[in-house]
């Protein structure tokens, strides 16, 4: 992203990673500058209505009682405990008049490196074969691929959703 919004130039650039192909349960990741989300949000839709179109919705799978996920401390962790989880992945669903992307909402106080490899990573973007054996990488894929689990969980609920409030058999039900 260039850093412009609306003709100005940003202080900080939206951090944001999109798939070249979207569609999947997970289509990249936002790591916002400050835990103040709402704040970002302009800014975000902005960068975003280059790929997806307007944006006409947007829905997130937390509420603002929720603590943020700590990356950092599974970064950690994930060294002495291969199987270690993160209860809840922050996930955000972005639809634009011509597309929709699953976005991963990468905590604002992750360290850098973490953070950039959780970008790379959630929107399969290269990544160096020097870079494959660090914890960063190994944290990393473990980050996404169970945020990539809780995507495809959300989608199925809310296609589910949307199939039942339009009148349809439920796709679990007739199976």
């Amino acid at each position: 992203m260039n850093g412009n919004v609306r003709g100005r130039r940003l202080a900080s650039p939206v951090r944001l990673s999109l798939a070249f192909e979207l569609g999947s349960s997970l289509d990249g990741a936002w790591w916002p500058h400050t835990a103040s989300v709402a704040g970002e949000l302009p800014e975000l839709v902005d960068a975003l209505s280059a790929r997806l179109g307007e944006i006409i919705a947007m829905s997130v799978n937390w509420s603002p009682w929720e603590g943020s996920p700590d990356f950092d401390a599974l970064n950690c962790r994930i060294i002495r405990d291969p199987s270690a989880v993160i209860a809840h992945h922050r996930l955000m669903m972005v639809t634009g008049r011509t597309a929709s992307a699953s976005l991963l909402v990468v905590p604002c106080r992750t360290s850098n490196m973490l953070a950039v490899m959780v970008l790379r990573q959630a929107a399969t973007l290269p990544i160096m074969p020097r870079e494959r054996d660090t914890r960063e990488f190994r944290t990393g894929e473990h980050i996404v691929s169970t945020a990539r689990a809780e995507g495809a969980l959300c989608a199925r609920r809310l296609g589910t959703a949307r199939l039942a409030h339009a009148g349809a058999p439920d796709p679990v039900a007739t199976g």
